[in-house]
């Protein structure tokens, strides 16, 4: 359902650094850009995509209060790791990874730009 997500940066070149090195540990990789304005990245063609660019109107990128782009992984331990990951390029916890809900392990971060985002591994009952 998803094609894409975009979130606006004030500073597109740290936070395309922030996403190539985030995002590879999901084994996604850039497939669009417009260069110093629009990188996207993606697992493969036709999957669902993440991006960063300036806004398009010229003003200040801003944060939307409620907006989380969610990303999902394949373990717990994946879980794990992207936050990890996340932590050490500089993006602030907004909760460690754990069970949220039976089946539903996640961990919860703002990139360097204020954009919430959570990874998480769904397994569902009985599987």
């Amino acid at each position: 359902m998803i094609g894409y997500v975009t979130l606006g940066t004030n500073d597109f070149e740290t936070a395309v650094a922030f996403y190539d090195t985030l995002l590879a540990e999901l084994g996604a990789q850039r497939f669009m850009e417009e260069p110093g304005s629009f990188v996207a990245w993606a697992v493969e063609p036709g999957q669902p995509a993440l991006s960063v660019t300036k806004p398009f109107d010229g003003n200040d990128a801003s944060i939307g209060n409620g907006t989380m782009i969610a990303l999902v992984v394949d373990s717990p331990e994946k879980v794990q790791a992207v936050h990890a990951k996340a932590m050490t390029l500089g993006a602030t916890d907004e909760g460690a990874p754990g069970i949220r809900m039976e089946g539903f392990y996640a961990g919860y971060f703002r990139d360097l730009d204020g954009n919430k985002l959570n990874v998480f591994y769904h397994q569902a009952p009985g599987t």
